[in-house]
């Protein structure tokens, strides 16, 4: 939590509220200068499940990224579920997930969710009912189409010794390292259920990392933590060259990439300083050669699209993804 003080009585109502009895709420505040810390000792205090409430308070803000990591090496449950400050669950979503844990013996059980828009609207990001028993079927459904999970670190119950036993870590950034982080969770986990049941609703509010409303300044220095994020992902992906899902986690990289460049050029005039066309094209790269990607099974075309846009030369690059970009109303 970071200065959440509008948020965190009523995130920590609907987590203190869990049906399920054996919980430990790790709580790790971020450097928060408001009255946060305050308000959640408050409910600590008076809440009959408080003393399973365990606080740690760092001195400065590090971001969602280190926070999270320090989670994952303090918690001292043998299953790890993440909830945002500003959020809520639903007060059986824990004792749902341990279910299909007990019963079905899976280490990771993904929830769907609802997201409340600045305006109020309500959009529902619903899983269908599914079981995966084998490695490689989970990440062969998350890749199936660009976001086939759901991008966020929140709304899932994974077992924590998989995480810690392959080093599986938040990449230090405070934009999309959720979204890093995801895609390779799923190549660590063999047993896997999606549920169609909302367990979480996601507020969406105007300063909240994720939202870029009304922004009519953007430092280039936050753009170079988002290709980062990037390249950091390409890079990882190589690992996985064996699998037969390599062709899909790959056109998955370069499409964030091309949403990124499109991202971009939308906030351009806001940028400053501006990044160039020739940083553009750098950020679609491929993080496959043209010889690997002839040879893909799967998504071949796809694939080599992208490949050959990023072989353009800078202005023709990035002109075929204004174009796509404003096709795609992504621009």
């Amino acid at each position: 939590m970071y200065n959440a003080a509008d948020f965190i009585m009523r995130t920590m109502e609907s987590a203190l509220s869990q049906t399920y009895s054996n919980i430990e709420f790790l709580v790790v505040d971020d450097g928060s200068t408001d009255d946060t810390v305050q308000k959640l000792n408050t409910i600590k205090d008076s809440h009959p499940r408080g003393g399973d409430v365990r606080l740690i308070t760092l001195p400065d803000n590090h971001g969602p990224s280190y926070a999270r990591n320090l989670i994952i090496e303090k918690a001292q449950g043998s299953y790890l579920y993440f909830m945002d400050s500003d959020d809520v669950i639903r007060k059986d979503t824990i004792a749902l997930m341990m279910r299909y844990v007990i019963n079905d013996h899976a280490d990771i059980v993904f929830g769907s969710l609802e997201k409340i828009g600045l305006s109020g609207e309500r959009t529902l990001v619903q899983y269908p009912r599914l079981y995966f028993r084998k490695g490689d079927e989970i990440p062969w459904y998350s890749y199936r189409k660009y976001a086939g999970i759901q991008a966020s670190a929140c709304n899932f119950l994974a077992r924590l010794s998989i995480i810690r036993e392959n080093g599986l870590r938040f990449f230090p950034s405070n934009y999309w390292e959720d979204f890093a982080f995801v895609l390779d969770l799923v190549t660590y986990y063999d047993r896997a259920v999606l549920l169609p049941d909302i367990t979480y609703t996601y507020l969406c509010r105007i300063n909240s990392l994720s939202n870029f409303q009304n922004r009519t300044s953007i430092s280039k220095a936050e753009i170079n933590r988002n290709i980062a994020v990037v390249d950091y992902m390409k890079s990882n992906s190589l690992r996985l060259r064996r699998k037969s899902y390599y062709p899909q986690r790959c056109y998955v990289n370069v499409m964030t990439a091309f949403y990124l460049i499109c991202s971009i050029l939308k906030h351009r005039k806001n940028i400053e300083p501006k990044v160039t066309f020739a940083e553009m094209k750098i950020v679609l790269s491929h993080p496959a050669s043209l010889g690997e990607i002839l040879l893909f099974k799967q998504c071949r075309n796809k694939n080599l699209m992208l490949y050959l846009i990023g072989k353009m030369p800078p202005l023709l690059c990035v002109s075929t993804i204004w174009i796509i970009g404003k096709v795609k109303k992504l621009i």
